[in-house]
This record gives C-alpha cells, sequence and structure tokens, in this order.
C-alpha cells in the first residue's frame, strides 16, 4: 500500500509530491525545522498526511536533544514550528495536541524512555488514520450506485493521508466492489493536484479516469455525466461548514444545482471543536508565484495583482454527507458532529 511517510532508523522519509509526476523521489528528513519546511513547501500535503508528518517531526526534535535541563524549551520550540507551517489543516494542530499531551504525561520518565514514548504516539497516529480510511472507504462505497462516474477534486488519496486515502478511498473501495465506472479528475488549479497527484495513483491502481480542467465539471454535471462528488476536507466546523481545496464551494454549488450528492470525506481528527462556523477557518493564502506561473514557465504578464487563496468553504446547507471511520453523518450536520463531540 501506497503510503507518503515512512518512519525507520531515526529518520522520516517522505515522498517529495512537487516531484510528482515526473519521478518518485523520496527526502530524508533528519532534523524537526527541514521537516517544518517539506510541510510548508507542499512537499508533504494533504491534512491528515500533514498532521502524520508533524507528528514524526516532534520525534525527530525529541531525539536530537542531549540536555534534559532545557527539555521544556525546546520542546515549546519544536511545537511552535511545526505549529506556523500552515494554518488551515485541523489534522496538524490536533496531532501536535496528541503529542503535547503525551509529553506531559512523561516528561519527568528521562528522555530516552520519553523518546520512544512520543515514537509511539506517533505511530499511534499514522496507523489510526490508515485504519480510518479503510472505514470512510466502506462506508462511502455503500452510497455509489452501480456503474458510477465519480467527480473527485485535488488529491485525497494515499498520498495526501497515511495511506488508502479518503475521498480516494472511497473510490478504492468502490472500485473493488465493482460499482465504479471511472472517475472524473479535476485538474485542480493552481498547483494541479488533481492532474499531478490524483491521476497518477489512479493510474498506479489501474483505476479507469479521466483528466479535466476546473471549468469543465459543470458541464459534464450537465449532461448526467456525474453521479457523485467525492471530496476531502482540511477543518470541519462543528455546524458541518467544511474547507477545502479552493475550487470545492463551486463544485458543492455545481452539484446542488443539477442534484448530485456531494460528500466529504474526512476522519474525526479534522472536526475542528473550536470552530463554530465557515466563518472562522483561517484560510491560507499562498505565495502569487502559483497562479502567475506553471512550475518555471510564467504564464501572466509581469507585475500584475494575484489572489491566491488556498481553500474555500462549502456551507453545510450544500454537502449530502460527511463520511468519517465513525459513519455517514446527514443533515443536520451540526447534530451528528455535536454527538461525536460528546461521545
Amino acid at each position: 500500500m501506497l503510503t507518503p511517510i515512512t518512519f525507520h532508523d531515526g529518520v522520516i522519509e517522505l515522498i517529495d509530491q512537487t516531484r510528482l509526476p515526473q519521478g518518485v523521489v523520496t527526502l530524508t528528513v533528519r532534523d524537526y525545522r527541514e521537516l517544518a519546511a517539506a510541510i510548508r513547501e507542499m512537499r508533504v500535503r494533504g491534512a491528515p498526511a500533514i498532521g502524520i508528518a508533524a507528528a514524526y517531526g516532534v520525534v525527530l526534535g525529541i531525539q536530537a536533544l542531549t540536555d534534559g535541563a532545557v527539555l521544556d524549551e525546546h520542546f515549546k520550540k519544536v511545537i511552535e514550528e511545526l505549529t506556523a507551517t500552515r494554518p488551515t489543516a485541523r489534522n496538524l494542530f490536533w496531532a501536535l495536541e496528541r503529542m503535547t499531551q503525551v509529553f506531559r504525561e512523561n516528561r519527568d520518565t528521562g528522555l530516552e524512555f520519553l523518546r520512544e514514548t512520543l515514537l509511539d504516539e506517533a505511530k499511534r497516529i499514522h496507523e489510526e488514520d490508515i485504519e480510518a480510511n479503510k472505514r470512510i472507504g466502506s462506508y462511502g462505497a455503500k452510497l455509489i450506485p452501480d456503474g458510477a462516474t465519480i467527480l473527485t477534486h485535488c488529491n485525497a488519496g494515499a498520498l495526501a493521508t497515511g495511506g488508502y486515502g479518503t475521498a480516494l478511498g472511497i473510490v478504492r473501495a468502490a472500485w473493488e466492489a465493482g460499482k465504479l465506472k471511472k472517475v472524473l479528475v479535476d485538474e485542480t488549479r493552481p498547483r494541479l493536484q488533481g492532474a499531478r497527484l490524483t491521476a497518477w495513483e489512479l493510474k498506479q491502481d489501474g483505476i479507469p479516469f479521466e483528466l479535466i480542467t476546473d471549468s469543465m465539471a459543470g458541464s459534464f454535471m450537465a449532461c448526467g455525466e456525474v453521479d457523485a462528488v467525492v471530496v476531502g476536507a482540511d477543518r470541519i466546523a462543528r455546524n458541518g461548514d467544511t474547507a477545502n481545496k479552493i475550487g470545492t464551494y463551486p463544485l458543492a454549488v455545481l452539484a446542488h444545482h443539477h442534484k448530485v450528492p456531494f460528500y466529504v470525506a474526512a476522519p474525526t481528527s479534522t472536526v475542528d471543536p473550536t470552530i463554530r462556523n465557515g466563518s472562522q477557518i483561517p484560510i491560507e493564502e499562498r505565495d502569487p508565484s502559483e497562479v502567475t506561473q506553471m512550475r518555471d514557465v510564467r504564464i501572466a504578464p509581469e507585475g500584475v495583482n494575484v489572489r491566491n487563496p488556498s481553500f474555500d468553504v462549502t456551507p453545510a446547507g450544500l454537502i449530502t454527507a460527511i463520511v468519517t471511520e465513525q459513519g455517514v453523518f446527514r443533515s443536520p450536520l451540526s447534530e451528528a458532529i455535536e454527538n461525536v463531540l460528546h461521545g
């Protein structure tokens, strides 16, 4: 099974997702600051994968420490560095909160035991994510009609998670169940995660797909060629409003207009209990060069003004269901989410 992150012999190995699909290049990361840079530069990306990588990054940070007298100060520095990498993905903060809790409970047990305990927790976060993805796939596949064409946006596959995927977990499970005809893959401007990453994953698995530009999605829905839209999520508010890759919201509007089911696939760790609704979700704005260039090729005039929000928010009312490892959440989404939070 494809996984973008592994930890062994005291180092993290990452598939460098900026190099796909031209080649599979593995980064070997030995320092938490290198890991923070890899997250900022989107060499590892996808909300669950970022959380897993950050958890292992904490391990690297404590692994390098030799002076227990500065343990608290050093741990705080590690957490701050990793927290500051990207603002929108909830799983980053969720994973660091778990690692911080383990640190507090074991800080007085000695450096060696503390390192082992933190590594055990990071591995647990990784393993739990893979298992959650498989359950999401199983629940989600039941929602897909026989002979379906699924439209997906960005990359919510194995590359974006610990393995298997959320949205692509549903695609994989539907394919394995013999229910899937094909996938329509949005290219996902400006970084082309659909064209570069989702298409690459589906090709590796032999799942039939067609690559389309983002602006083509409505036309295919109007022609009756889309049976369901399935996307991932980076943060879900308590009322069900969902932040995902920019371009997701207009897909939800189109799906609603054409009466196409719109499903969000995400583990419950993506739910942020501190956020009441989508207006409170922090939206990352990235470098203008992502819009004005494709890789190193300029496609816009010099000096143009650019806006480049990396995510948008889809209101809960446009979401047919959120598929989680704990089951399928339907309207009213806020009620289902509150039941989980108080579970």
